[in-house]
């Protein structure tokens, strides 16, 4: 049995790991008392006896706590941003690449993906690859999340405002407006781009839930590419991931009086991937659980991969 210590189970992420792998019988979750959170010595002991820590913690937390035990001896996974451009960790997205896989099998240090790259990186990363988009190209990326992901202040601050002002609900808000969103490098930088993407996130007045839209315009292609020519690309690159649906080029199936709802995969670790447009535009659209692809999913199906058990164990699709 394996012994997992989730610091942080308190919040938001850390809270749905624990729910999701509390049944399970090959694992067993270690905790530690309200009272000791903060006693450096008990958590380093802790961290010492488990197999796997997971983080679920502020990013100063995080690099705090990785430095309590022997990195030879304990494995981490860091759903916080601390470490997720640190060349000593994998990037703990298995889909990314052919290699990353196993990479993350035999990694001791793994950084969890944030929701927003995930969205951003699995249309886009197969493009550059195939270099049918010039990594120069200048992208806006526009992104709607559930209040979830702001933690546990902001579901408390939606859900008050909902109960005290029903009349003055936060529908969409637009935030980051300095163009400074912590996930921007991270998105840069796994997709291989000369220039870090105009990113303008918000965030909607639902609890879970993400689309993720990527504006393309012809000319950011070294050649003339249609939606149907990236419809193929992105199909047979992900045709053997079971977490990963790829919509045929302008399908609207899915669309409900012509508008698509990013609470559709909630409580799964799906991703869908839409391709609209025409010949001189193409947008993508990733639809994803922010808490779940985008977060406590990612985090237990890296864990898996990392035990070596079936990589999709206790996680629902």
């Amino acid at each position: 049995m394996y012994k997992i210590f989730i610091d942080g189970q308190a919040g938001t992420t850390g809270l749905q790991i624990h729910q999701q792998l509390q049944d399970r019988a090959d694992l067993e979750l270690l905790r530690i008392s309200d009272a000791d959170r903060k006693n450096i010595d008990t958590k380093r002991q802790i961290i010492i006896e488990a197999d796997v820590v997971i983080l679920c913690l502020p990013d100063k937390a995080a690099i705090e706590t990785v430095q309590l035990a022997p990195l030879d001896k304990v494995r981490f996974i860091d759903a916080s941003t601390a470490h997720r451009t640190n060349k000593d960790w994998v990037y703990g997205l298995p889909e990314m690449n052919d290699t990353q896989r196993s990479l993350i099998q035999s990694a001791r240090l793994v950084s969890n993906p944030g929701c927003f790259p995930t969205g951003f990186l699995l249309p886009v990363i197969p493009l550059i690859e195939q270099a049918w988009l010039n990594p120069s190209s200048r992208i806006t990326c526009s992104a709607i999340s559930g209040y979830s992901g702001g933690g546990r202040k902001l579901v408390a601050a939606y859900e008050q405002q909902a109960r005290e002002k029903p009349d003055e609900i936060w529908h969409s808000r637009p935030y980051s407006l300095q163009l400074a969103h912590k996930h921007i490098g991270e998105m840069q930088h796994f997709a291989k781009l000369d220039t870090a993407p105009l990113f303008l996130p918000s965030v909607g007045h639902f609890a879970q839930g993400m689309l993720v839209s990527i504006g393309l315009f012809s000319e950011f292609f070294f050649s003339d590419v249609n939606p149907d020519q990236v419809y193929e690309l992105l199909a047979s690159t992900y045709s053997d991931e079971p977490c990963i649906n790829v919509f045929g080029p302008n399908d609207e199936s899915q669309l409900l009086d012509g508008f698509l709802d990013p609470q559709a995969n909630n409580g799964t670790n799906s991703l869908d991937i839409f391709v609209f447009g025409h010949a001189e535009q193409i947008l993508l659209v990733c639809r994803l659980d922010n808490l779940g692809k985008g977060a406590c999913g990612a985090a237990i199906q890296n864990l898996n991969l990392m035990l070596g058990k079936p990589e999709l164990e206790g996680l629902s699709l």
